[in-house]
């Protein structure tokens, strides 16, 4: 595929283009703060003008923060959710739209969380931003199927980037939590996981069958995995 993509940083973004380029491919960057309104409309035009159209689209964006609930600045919870579930939402309606336009077939995805189906303590307003992103995926993927548009949300564990070093930057510097290693993944896994799903599609991605059964055991057994979360808080 050709592709454009966004993010923050020019260095970064520099990098993935050359990348692309040098396996014969073009790609279009956009760089700035996704919350900004003008961002997901400049990706979307810049595959109409560019490619002539677009097939999948991927919301990726996203950070997260050691907070109590009852703790946490009330903007800070918005500025989260701005980030990680309504900037990637309005990039999702802004791709179902022109696609349904266009009368073309495609696929929407959404970088959700294995902590969509649970949560841990401090991790509440990151993890109801992905469980936010999940109940949009399932009830996108019913209302576009008419229109021959997939919707999928991916749930990878933690993935080998700077997410824990971001989390403490924004928490005084306090480290609060590292994952086992057996739940640490690279992040090719995770890019991996999300072309097969653009070939073999399917309603939800997940990068590790030990989380997703944990995460059925926490749904039907809510008590046994408070007692789990309460027990790794002390640790």
């Amino acid at each position: 595929m050709n592709i454009v993509i966004h993010g923050r940083r020019r260095e970064q973004l520099s990098r993935v283009a050359s990348a692309v380029r040098a396996r014969g491919r073009e790609v279009e960057m956009v760089e700035g703060d996704v919350t900004h309104e003008h961002v997901n409309r400049t990706m979307i035009d810049a595959a109409q003008a560019k490619f002539g159209g677009f097939y999948a689209v991927f919301a990726n964006a996203g950070y997260g923060a050691y907070h109590t609930m009852h703790e946490m600045p009330e903007g800070e919870l918005r500025r989260m959710f701005d980030v990680n579930f309504f900037a990637g939402a309005s990039l999702l309606q802004l791709a179902a739209r022109a696609l349904i336009a266009a009368g073309k077939p495609g696929h929407l995805l959404m970088c959700s969380s294995a902590l969509a189906k649970f949560t841990l303590p401090k991790f509440a307003a990151y993890s109801a931003t992905k469980a936010a992103q999940n109940h949009v995926c399932r009830a996108m993927a019913n209302e576009l199927a008419p229109h021959r548009i997939r919707v999928s949300s991916v749930h990878p564990v933690t993935t080998r980037t700077d997410f824990f070093d971001t989390a403490a930057a924004l928490s005084a510097g306090r480290r609060e939590f590292d994952p086992p290693a057996s739940m640490i993944q690279p992040p090719e896994r995770v890019a991996r996981a999300v072309v097969r799903c653009l070939i073999r599609p399917r309603a939800e991605v997940w990068t590790s069958v030990g989380a997703r059964v944990f995460a059925g055991l926490g749904t039907i057994f809510p008590s046994l995995f408070d007692s789990f979360a309460r027990l790794a808080q002390k640790r």
